[in-house]
């Protein structure tokens, strides 16, 4: 009776939390619709959106499509650093730490200054450059012969990291500065304001099926995550299965950035606030990490177009809160390192 209730209040804990979470990331969802600066700041009452044709469109087309991409982008970040975290045996990695994002905005950016502004080639562009960019960091890492395996990822991550970056602002320099130079330069900072229902039908399903395979996979996260002799004395192809999980962050992550723009910190903190909340356990560390980073992109969002008559791109805002929690979370000394 005694191991039954240690084994199941885990369980019932991680499902009130859950429960908890998902409802409050439902009434943020409902608040971030009626949220905005129209007809004044503040909140519109349900008789305006129904009665008022200017409210109903301002919030079925642009705050909805708006708001499930936040959902998405939140989602799709906070995965990716958990399933990173959790391979690669590394706090402090994320899909900005290992050049992923940087690969994907500068596929993105390629692809709308040279190769034509359309979607599914931004996707396509995005995609392959994010997971050239892993793919890079993972090599230099393994081929840097000092320093713990954190260390060098870091260091590689960093390299990479800063190479898409100048090859992203060549990309700028070379982009017309008429047409195509400010809607870059907004995109590089992060933000939904451009988002529609287009494209939320584009990146949305993509984003859904990545995830979904995540979920349906994350129990061999807690196996991948240990040393290869121990994975594999477990029946685990360790380079098979990882490559496949990495293979569907990279796709998530490559899919919003490349609609999103560089979306800061997201995929580093939500991993690291879900372990304290769920444990380490990857069941309940990874649904749970999305719905943090779901939640807190959808307030970071909302944060950056209510309160100022000019919206402040959304990457700002994630960097601003995302540095200061980090800085809490390292004093705290809650962030263990691998040696």
């Amino acid at each position: 009776m005694t191991s039954f209730q240690t084994d199941s209040n885990p369980v019932r804990r991680a499902r009130l939390l859950f429960i908890g979470l998902a409802a409050l990331l439902l009434l943020v969802f409902f608040l971030s619709l009626l949220a905005g600066r129209y007809p004044s700041p503040g909140l519109l009452s349900i008789e305006q959106v129904q009665n008022d044709q200017m409210a109903h469109n301002i919030v079925f087309r642009m705050r909805l499509p708006r708001a499930l991409l936040a959902v998405a982008v939140g989602m799709s970040l906070a995965a990716a650093g958990t399933v990173m975290q959790m391979i690669f045996g590394n706090p402090l990695v994320d899909p900005g730490f290992l050049g992923v994002s940087q690969g994907a905005a500068f596929g993105a950016g390629l692809s709308i200054v040279f190769l034509g502004n359309s979607p599914w080639m931004i996707q396509a562009s995005a995609a392959f450059f994010a997971c050239l960019g892993l793919l890079i960091s993972y090599f230099v890492a393994w081929k840097i012969r000092y320093g713990s395996w954190v260390l060098r990822l870091i260091l590689a991550g960093i390299c990479v990291s800063a190479i898409f970056t100048s090859l992203l602002g060549i990309t700028k320099y070379a982009a017309d500065p008429t047409t195509q130079l400010a809607e870059l330069t907004f995109w590089l900072l992060g933000g939904l304001s451009a988002i529609t229902w287009q494209e939320v039908k584009i990146v949305v399903p993509l984003v859904l099926l990545c995830l979904t395979g995540l979920m349906l996979f994350r129990w061999r996260l807690n196996i991948l995550a240990l040393k290869d002799s121990t994975a594999f004395s477990l029946g685990a192809s360790t380079t098979r299965e990882r490559a496949f999980i990495l293979a569907l962050a990279v796709i998530a992550t490559a899919a919003v950035t490349a609609v999103s723009g560089l979306i800061a910190w997201v995929g580093l903190i939500m991993p690291h606030l879900a372990r304290r909340l769920f444990g380490a356990d990857a069941r309940f560390a990874l649904p749970g990490s999305m719905l943090l980073g779901a939640l807190s992109v959808l307030i970071c969002d909302s944060l950056s177009r209510v309160p100022f008559a000019a919206e402040i791109p959304l990457g700002i805002v994630t960097s601003l809160f995302g540095a200061l929690f980090f800085m809490a979370l390292m004093m705290s000394g809650s962030v263990g390192v691998k040696k």
